[in-house]
Protein backbone atom coordinates (compact mmCIF):
# COMPACT_ATOMS: atom_id res chain seq x y z
CA UNK A 1 0.00 0.00 0.00
CA UNK A 2 1.31 3.23 -0.91
CA UNK A 3 0.89 6.59 1.70
CA UNK A 4 0.88 10.20 0.17
CA UNK A 5 2.52 12.16 2.86
CA UNK A 6 3.58 15.47 2.62
CA UNK A 7 6.75 15.10 0.68
CA UNK A 8 6.90 11.77 0.83
CA UNK A 9 5.20 8.95 -1.46
CA UNK A 10 4.76 5.90 0.33
CA UNK A 11 3.98 2.54 -1.37
CA UNK A 12 2.61 -0.10 0.95
CA UNK A 13 3.17 -4.46 -0.14
CA UNK A 14 -0.03 -6.10 1.69
CA UNK A 15 0.24 -9.88 2.40
CA UNK A 16 -2.50 -10.80 5.19
CA UNK A 17 -5.07 -9.41 7.58
CA UNK A 18 -2.39 -9.34 10.39
CA UNK A 19 -0.13 -6.52 8.43
CA UNK A 20 -3.12 -4.83 7.10
CA UNK A 21 -4.46 -4.63 10.41
CA UNK A 22 -1.21 -2.94 11.61
CA UNK A 23 -0.32 -0.15 9.07
CA UNK A 24 -4.23 0.72 8.89
CA UNK A 25 -3.49 2.21 12.04
CA UNK A 26 -0.67 4.54 9.97
CA UNK A 27 -2.62 7.25 11.38
CA UNK A 28 -5.37 8.57 13.44
CA UNK A 29 -8.15 8.93 10.76
CA UNK A 30 -11.73 11.09 11.26
CA UNK A 31 -13.51 8.76 9.44
CA UNK A 32 -15.24 5.19 9.96
CA UNK A 33 -13.01 2.14 10.45
CA UNK A 34 -12.31 0.17 7.56
CA UNK A 35 -10.40 -2.83 7.92
CA UNK A 36 -8.12 -3.04 5.18
CA UNK A 37 -7.72 0.56 3.88
CA UNK A 38 -8.41 4.22 4.35
CA UNK A 39 -8.49 6.97 1.79
CA UNK A 40 -6.84 9.38 4.52
CA UNK A 41 -5.02 9.43 7.38
CA UNK A 42 -4.44 11.85 9.77
CA UNK A 43 -1.98 11.95 13.08
CA UNK A 44 -1.06 15.14 14.28
CA UNK A 45 -0.80 17.46 11.82
CA UNK A 46 0.05 14.96 9.19
CA UNK A 47 -2.19 14.33 6.54
CA UNK A 48 -1.65 11.26 4.65
CA UNK A 49 -3.81 9.55 1.54
CA UNK A 50 -3.76 5.77 1.14
CA UNK A 51 -4.05 3.90 -1.48
CA UNK A 52 -2.74 -0.12 -2.28
CA UNK A 53 -1.07 -2.65 -4.16
CA UNK A 54 -3.06 -6.03 -3.39
CA UNK A 55 -3.28 -9.25 -5.07
CA UNK A 56 -7.79 -8.70 -5.36
CA UNK A 57 -9.23 -5.21 -5.34
CA UNK A 58 -12.31 -7.14 -4.68
CA UNK A 59 -11.21 -8.25 -1.28
CA UNK A 60 -10.40 -4.21 -0.17
CA UNK A 61 -13.13 -3.33 2.09
CA UNK A 62 -13.53 0.78 1.61
CA UNK A 63 -14.57 0.99 -2.14
CA UNK A 64 -13.32 4.41 -2.11
CA UNK A 65 -9.85 3.43 -1.58
CA UNK A 66 -7.04 3.54 -4.74
CA UNK A 67 -5.36 0.32 -5.54
CA UNK A 68 -3.36 -1.27 -7.69
CA UNK A 69 -4.20 -4.63 -8.75
CA UNK A 70 -1.16 -6.76 -9.31
CA UNK A 71 0.86 -9.27 -7.22
CA UNK A 72 3.88 -8.26 -5.52
CA UNK A 73 5.86 -11.32 -7.44
CA UNK A 74 5.13 -9.35 -11.07
CA UNK A 75 5.97 -5.72 -9.36
CA UNK A 76 8.86 -4.30 -11.35
CA UNK A 77 11.28 -0.90 -10.67
CA UNK A 78 8.80 1.01 -12.83
CA UNK A 79 6.09 0.46 -10.58
CA UNK A 80 7.94 2.06 -7.90
CA UNK A 81 10.17 4.16 -9.01
CA UNK A 82 7.74 7.02 -8.12
CA UNK A 83 7.52 6.50 -4.72
CA UNK A 84 10.20 7.14 -1.98
CA UNK A 85 9.55 4.79 0.89
CA UNK A 86 8.17 1.38 0.61
CA UNK A 87 6.31 -0.48 3.73
CA UNK A 88 6.45 -3.94 3.42
CA UNK A 89 3.74 -5.99 5.15
CA UNK A 90 3.87 -9.25 3.53
CA UNK A 91 3.04 -11.70 5.74
CA UNK A 92 2.19 -15.46 5.19
CA UNK A 93 1.05 -18.50 7.43
CA UNK A 94 1.13 -22.01 6.00
CA UNK A 95 4.08 -24.22 5.95
CA UNK A 96 4.04 -23.91 2.32
CA UNK A 97 3.95 -20.24 1.83
CA UNK A 98 6.49 -19.35 4.55
CA UNK A 99 9.50 -19.41 2.47
CA UNK A 100 7.58 -16.60 0.87
CA UNK A 101 9.05 -14.35 3.42
CA UNK A 102 12.58 -14.70 2.04
CA UNK A 103 11.55 -14.80 -1.93
CA UNK A 104 9.02 -11.91 -1.47
CA UNK A 105 11.71 -9.87 0.25
CA UNK A 106 14.43 -10.57 -2.19
CA UNK A 107 12.08 -9.51 -5.10
CA UNK A 108 11.78 -6.15 -3.39
CA UNK A 109 15.37 -5.98 -2.47
CA UNK A 110 16.62 -6.79 -6.45
CA UNK A 111 14.21 -4.65 -7.96
CA UNK A 112 15.05 -1.54 -5.78
CA UNK A 113 18.74 -2.09 -5.79
CA UNK A 114 20.60 0.71 -6.11
CA UNK A 115 17.57 3.27 -5.90
CA UNK A 116 17.19 5.75 -3.39
CA UNK A 117 13.68 4.35 -2.56
CA UNK A 118 13.79 3.36 1.15
CA UNK A 119 12.49 -0.74 1.96
CA UNK A 120 10.62 -0.55 5.22
CA UNK A 121 9.84 -4.13 6.74
CA UNK A 122 6.90 -5.15 9.13
CA UNK A 123 8.99 -7.42 11.43
CA UNK A 124 8.54 -9.74 13.97
CA UNK A 125 10.01 -10.11 17.49
CA UNK A 126 11.54 -13.78 17.48
CA UNK A 127 14.45 -12.81 16.14
CA UNK A 128 15.55 -9.96 19.22
CA UNK A 129 18.82 -10.83 21.05
CA UNK A 130 18.05 -11.91 24.71
CA UNK A 131 21.70 -10.97 25.94
CA UNK A 132 24.49 -8.81 24.86
CA UNK A 133 26.34 -11.88 22.82
CA UNK A 134 23.65 -12.04 21.01
CA UNK A 135 23.78 -15.64 21.30
CA UNK A 136 20.29 -16.55 21.65
CA UNK A 137 16.98 -15.12 19.84
CA UNK A 138 14.03 -15.41 21.36
CA UNK A 139 12.49 -17.51 19.11
CA UNK A 140 15.34 -20.00 20.48
CA UNK A 141 14.16 -19.62 24.47
CA UNK A 142 12.32 -22.49 26.71
CA UNK A 143 9.39 -20.84 26.86
CA UNK A 144 8.37 -19.55 23.01
CA UNK A 145 5.41 -20.86 21.56
CA UNK A 146 6.14 -24.03 19.35
CA UNK A 147 3.08 -22.72 16.63
CA UNK A 148 5.49 -19.26 16.24
CA UNK A 149 8.78 -20.88 16.15
CA UNK A 150 8.29 -21.95 11.75
CA UNK A 151 7.25 -18.25 11.44
CA UNK A 152 9.79 -16.47 13.65
CA UNK A 153 12.69 -19.00 11.82
CA UNK A 154 11.38 -17.92 8.32
CA UNK A 155 11.27 -13.93 9.41
CA UNK A 156 14.24 -14.28 10.97
CA UNK A 157 16.05 -15.52 7.96
CA UNK A 158 14.62 -13.11 5.82
CA UNK A 159 16.10 -10.19 8.02
CA UNK A 160 19.65 -12.23 7.59
CA UNK A 161 19.00 -11.85 3.83
CA UNK A 162 18.91 -8.42 4.51
CA UNK A 163 21.65 -7.71 6.30
CA UNK A 164 23.59 -9.10 3.06
CA UNK A 165 22.13 -5.95 1.19
CA UNK A 166 24.34 -3.25 1.17
CA UNK A 167 22.56 -1.86 -2.27
CA UNK A 168 19.06 -1.43 -0.62
CA UNK A 169 18.18 1.17 1.68
CA UNK A 170 16.51 -1.22 4.04
CA UNK A 171 15.58 -0.57 7.39
CA UNK A 172 13.35 -3.65 9.36
CA UNK A 173 11.32 -2.87 12.67
CA UNK A 174 10.02 -5.81 15.60
CA UNK A 175 7.62 -5.27 17.78
CA UNK A 176 7.46 -6.27 21.23
CA UNK A 177 6.74 -9.80 22.25
CA UNK A 178 2.89 -8.88 22.78
CA UNK A 179 1.64 -7.15 20.05
CA UNK A 180 -1.65 -6.40 20.86
CA UNK A 181 -3.88 -5.81 17.56
CA UNK A 182 -6.44 -3.44 19.52
CA UNK A 183 -4.45 -2.35 21.64
CA UNK A 184 -5.00 1.36 22.87
CA UNK A 185 -3.34 4.48 20.95
CA UNK A 186 -1.08 6.29 23.20
CA UNK A 187 1.39 8.14 20.52
CA UNK A 188 4.12 6.97 22.86
CA UNK A 189 6.78 3.89 22.42
CA UNK A 190 10.29 3.19 23.09
CA UNK A 191 12.71 2.35 21.09
CA UNK A 192 15.45 -0.15 21.39
CA UNK A 193 18.08 -1.99 18.64
CA UNK A 194 18.88 -6.01 18.49
CA UNK A 195 18.01 -6.81 22.22
CA UNK A 196 14.67 -7.62 23.82
CA UNK A 197 13.73 -4.98 26.20
CA UNK A 198 10.81 -4.41 28.43
CA UNK A 199 9.64 -0.92 30.62
CA UNK A 200 9.21 0.14 33.37
CA UNK A 201 6.49 -2.29 33.90
CA UNK A 202 8.58 -5.20 33.00
CA UNK A 203 6.21 -5.49 29.99
CA UNK A 204 7.34 -6.06 25.74
CA UNK A 205 3.71 -4.91 24.58
CA UNK A 206 2.56 -2.68 22.01
CA UNK A 207 -0.32 -1.77 20.41
CA UNK A 208 -0.53 -1.67 16.01
CA UNK A 209 -1.47 1.70 16.57
CA UNK A 210 1.37 2.76 18.44
CA UNK A 211 3.74 0.56 16.20
CA UNK A 212 2.58 1.79 13.06
CA UNK A 213 3.46 5.69 14.99
CA UNK A 214 6.80 4.63 15.31
CA UNK A 215 7.13 3.28 11.49
CA UNK A 216 5.83 7.01 10.62
CA UNK A 217 8.07 8.76 12.82
CA UNK A 218 11.12 6.49 11.75
CA UNK A 219 9.84 7.39 7.70
CA UNK A 220 10.19 11.07 8.57
CA UNK A 221 13.20 10.96 10.97
CA UNK A 222 15.29 8.04 8.59
CA UNK A 223 17.43 6.99 11.56
CA UNK A 224 18.02 3.66 10.68
CA UNK A 225 18.97 2.90 7.48
CA UNK A 226 20.41 -0.49 6.85
CA UNK A 227 19.61 -1.48 10.27
CA UNK A 228 16.80 -3.45 12.42
CA UNK A 229 15.38 -1.48 15.50
CA UNK A 230 13.05 -2.70 18.01
CA UNK A 231 9.79 -0.68 19.43
CA UNK A 232 7.89 -1.18 22.66
CA UNK A 233 5.06 0.85 24.59
CA UNK A 234 5.83 2.59 27.51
Amino acid sequence: MYIVHKKYNLARLDGAPFYNRVLTHLAEPFYTYCRFYRTVFIRSRRLLKSAGFVREGKKVANPKAKTVEKDLFSLTYEDLKDFDVVIDAFGAWTEETLPLHRTSLKHLCDILSGSNIRLLVVGGAGSLYVNKEHAMQVKDTPGFPDIYKPLANMQGAALDDLRKRSDVKWTFLSPAGDFVADGERTGEYLLGGEEYFVNSKGESRISYADYAIAMIDEIENCNNVQKRFSVIGK
